[in-house]
């Protein structure tokens, strides 16, 4: 067993705000059994507080795990397939830094200048007996400079004008393609639109939206005024070795269709790009019929067992653990702890994108499994976020 007292003297106040790196083999779950999904490898790696080591110590004994090393995480190694990196390990180099951002594309095309594409493809994502209008489309950006990341997004200017005479504002939409298109040949981006559509409350009139209606109109030809791109909070590592969990309601699949193509289909366009880690999506949708993307989706999980999994959570056909109604959520509690052991490897990062609101209860999930290890989720959160690994686009 591996002596925590190595790592450092328990009096010394430089210790007492440090995290350490626990690489620990032979976990087992609560049911006894080896958590495969998360340590293909057999290795697990822990960040743990100073003043936690020794509680953090008799729980892996519990879990009849072993400890192999501890290291600070300023001074870990990174050497071979298990090299461990976060933003805080690595010298702050302030050119190398700029140099990084530089590379992110931003606001290429503005609103008085925009690029005109042409819109090349258009079809149907809700299937029959689905709920609502969601339609993807792709436009043509053959002669112009508009380059983007995954991850981003662009802006929709919808001609004409409001009431107030004045031209109608743009909308932004997550882009749901990589970088080299759907066609593979870096000249097209695409679009997932769900049509909004509601009634007014006060005439019951029906309203719908002005740039959604206007886009999920579109014909094989038209043309269309796109602004950007624009965003860094959602894109995507480019360490191979990172694990990624994505959690989606609706259209908020855009970001995430644009990973995993990435990940997994565009091999021959990114010779220096191989994702060897997990990628994990949860994904919520009130009926099976709008479910988005969900031929492409399903092959991956077929095609890629090892390294990716996807979860559904379909409001109005599946039951919650107290027999309501199955939100993303509830989908997050029913896996949290595996999560919260997986978003311990600081290669771990977390994407949520969809509605407004959705973040409390994928919170509140999380906060209890965190509880249970005596770590206040919200602060562990926080630091997440300082850490760039916790990232959401929520509207």
């Amino acid at each position: 067993m591996y002596n925590p007292s190595a790592a450092g003297s328990a009096g010394s106040t430089e210790y007492n705000n440090r995290s350490f790196l626990y690489e620990v083999v032979g976990l087992k779950n609560g049911n006894g059994m080896t958590n495969d999904l998360v340590r293909k490898s057999g290795t697990t790696w822990i960040t743990v507080p100073y003043n936690r080591m020794n509680q953090e110590l008799q729980r892996i004994t519990r879990l009849g795990g072993q400890i192999i090393s501890i290291k600070p995480l300023d001074q870990v190694s990174v050497t071979g397939a298990e090299k461990v990196e976060t933003q805080s390990q690595k010298p702050v180099n302030k050119t190398s830094k700029a140099k990084v951002k530089s590379k992110v594309p931003v606001n290429t095309y503005r609103p008085k200048d925009p690029f005109i594409g042409k819109c090349t493809e258009i079809y149907d994502l809700v299937r029959e007996g689905g709920i609502g209008t969601c339609r993807h489309m792709t436009f043509d950006l053959s002669g112009g400079d508009l380059k983007y990341l995954e991850g981003q997004s662009i802006g929709i200017i919808p001609p004409g004008q409001d009431a107030k005479g004045n031209n109608h504002k743009l909308r932004l939409y997550s882009i749901a393609s990589t970088r080299h298109g759907d066609n593979l040949e870096d000249t097209t981006v695409s679009l997932c639109v769900r049509k909004l559509e509601y009634n007014d409350p006060e005439t019951g009139e029906k309203v719908e939206g002005v740039c959604s209606s206007y886009l999920c109109n579109l014909s094989p030809g038209d043309d269309v005024a796109i602004t950007g791109p624009v965003g860094k909070e959602m894109l995507l590592p480019e360490d191979e070795d990172a694990n990624v969990i994505m959690i989606a309601t609706g259209t908020g699949i855009a970001p995430f269709r644009a990973y995993l193509w990435r990940m997994f289909k565009e091999g021959d366009k990114n010779p220096d790009y191989n994702f060897k880690g997990l990628a994990w999506l949860f994904f919520g949708i009130p009926k099976t019929p709008n479910i988005l993307y969900k031929e492409e989706l399903e092959g991956l999980t077929q095609e890629y067992p090892d390294n990716f999994r996807m979860d559904y959570a379909i409001s109005r056909e599946q039951q919650n653990s107290e027999g309501g109604r199955m939100y993303i959520q509830h989908k997050i509690a029913e896996h949290a702890d595996k999560l919260w052991e997986l978003i311990q490897n600081p290669k771990t990062h977390t994407y949520i994108c969809g509605l407004k609101g959705m973040e409390g209860g994928i919170d509140e999930a999380l906060s209890a499994a965190a509880a249970k290890h005596d770590v206040d989720w919200v602060p562990y959160r926080k630091q997440m976020k300082k850490e760039h690994r916790w990232h959401v686009e929520t509207y």
